[in-house]
């Protein structure tokens, strides 16, 4: 008998993902293809990225294929916009929205439409086994490129009702990251090569404390006292393992007085900088923090398609509509 699934498919800035899941949370399929940013490059306007999207889903959604001859797709999920807030529009979203309603057009299935953030966040969830936290509220801290967030989150039917509480007020973490790594002549993105490096370290380099204040984080600096360290020591390693430690502990004093405004809390961490494991170990060592695996911490489909799952099974009235991988 053929398993019944689900499609979910994202076309984030600088990924096109396509995730197949079963109803009862197995992950068949979790595909990506990275969009291609030009060497010396810091990143991708809006045109290039919904061109390199069009480019990219025909194949993706091959090699979909091969997992979908076996299986009865019964609804698809799709990310329309970065996040649940009014306004909220990237251009990138529109080339996910056309796949997705030719499929559901096609296949004659229900679409269901989620925010990319509330995707990184049940990609979290589900990559941890914290359906638990679908019940209850925490707090999710959403660290990438475009995004440095700290959200006060309830889940709901259609996703998650997140509260913006905190994060950046000028550059974000994963910018500050590409920007050091490019100005040390790595190519974007730089983060696994620059966490490569810190790993590799020897070398002492200064310890700062972050401020934070009123739940905000400047980063900025951060990019000022790295370029600076690097012209005093040439050490790509150095410089490094500087910056992982600075974003660490940034991230630690954003928890802290998260805890000290609304009291102890689940941390999930999502998005592409919690990939990385300097910052990660800091933070478990410090919190009741969850975090996805580096497949489901950088951009990815699998939170839409378990975000479409419980929602498909909530709406058909399926007993445990929680799934569990």
């Amino acid at each position: 008998m053929k398993e019944k699934v689900v499609i979910g498919i994202d076309t984030s800035n600088y990924t096109t993902s396509v995730s197949i899941l079963t109803l009862d949370g197995k992950l068949l399929a979790n595909i990506k293809r990275p969009l291609t940013v030009k060497e010396g490059e810091r990143g991708l306007r809006q045109s290039d990225a919904v061109f390199a999207h069009i480019k990219n889903l025909p194949s993706a959604m091959n090699e979909a294929k091969v997992y979908l001859s076996e299986a009865i797709p019964v609804a698809v999920g799709v990310s329309t916009k970065p996040r649940n807030i009014e306004g909220s529009y990237m251009p990138c979203f529109l080339s996910g929205v056309a796949a997705a309603e030719s499929i559901s057009a096609v296949a004659k299935i229900p679409l269901y439409s989620f925010s990319h953030q509330c995707g990184h966040i049940m990609a979290a969830l589900y990559s941890s086994s914290r359906f638990d936290l679908l019940e209850r509220e925490f707090c999710a801290f959403h660290v990438s490129g475009g995004t440095t967030e700290v959200l006060r989150v309830n889940g709901n039917d259609y996703g998650f009702l997140a509260e913006l509480v905190g994060g950046t007020a000028d550059l974000n973490a994963g910018q500050v990251i590409d920007r050091i790594g490019v100005h040390m002549g790595l190519s974007f993105p730089a983060g696994a090569l620059l966490e490569q490096l810190a790993l590799t370290n020897t070398q002492k380099y200064p310890v700062k404390k972050p401020t934070v204040k009123d739940m905000k984080l400047n980063l900025s600096g951060l990019e000022n006292m790295a370029v600076k360290l690097y012209s005093e020591t040439g050490s790509r390693e150095t410089v490094a393992a500087f910056l992982f430690d600075y974003i660490a502990r940034s991230l630690g004093e954003l928890a802290t007085e998260y805890e000290n405004r609304y009291g102890k809390s689940p941390f999930v961490f999502a998005g592409g900088v919690m990939c990385n494991t300097i910052i990660r170990k800091y933070l478990e060592e410090r919190f009741n923090a969850s975090f996805a695996e580096p497949q489901m911490s950088a951009d990815n489909a699998v939170g839409i398609a378990a975000l479409t799952s419980r929602r498909y099974k909530m709406e058909n009235c399926f007993d445990g509509y929680i799934i569990s991988s």
